[in-house]
């Protein structure tokens, strides 16, 4: 088990060329997520994280290598598997993000950004209201009579 994060990079070593470091999450990206992270009060000496096989699609790579990121959240209890990419440090990197977005909706409740998501698609499936119904098929019927007139004109 790997407690704490390292700068998520790979490294690859090529024949007669050296090693490359390779970082799959943007420094801007990264910034991004410590920020939330601190704002939220995530802790890196909070989180336990272990890396398991992932499956699906990936090929070889993730049937061979553990790039599936199982990310737990001490003082919560939280647990996130995150297999979403092929490669461990971009898995790393989404599942710090799903725990932050996470416990951002559990602390916020209400006036989380999923929440307020669900509440609008809930909103725009509602039922019209009879007067709102009423409203709309009138306008669309002088809208429609409207219409009816810019025929072309006819011979009497």
């Amino acid at each position: 088990m790997v407690v704490g994060m390292a700068p998520i990079s790979t490294s690859l070593k090529l024949k007669g060329i050296g090693t490359i470091t390779i970082h799959p999450v943007s420094e801007q990206k990264q910034q991004g997520l410590a920020s939330l992270m601190a704002r939220l009060g995530i802790r890196e000496q909070d989180l336990e994280e272990s890396f398991v096989r992932s499956g699906g699609p990936g090929g070889q790579n993730v049937n061979k290598v553990s790039t599936c990121v199982v990310l737990r959240h001490v003082p919560t209890g939280l647990i996130l598997k995150c297999q979403r990419e092929r490669t461990q440090a971009m898995n790393r990197y989404w599942a710090r993000r799903m725990l932050a977005e996470k416990l951002e909706a559990r602390t916020l409740g209400r006036e989380s950004a999923e929440a307020q998501r669900i509440s609008k698609i809930r909103r725009q499936k509602r039922k019209r209201s009879r007067r709102a119904k009423d409203k709309m098929l009138d306008a669309k019927q002088r809208h429609g009579a409207i219409k009816k007139l810019r025929g072309r004109p006819r011979d009497e």
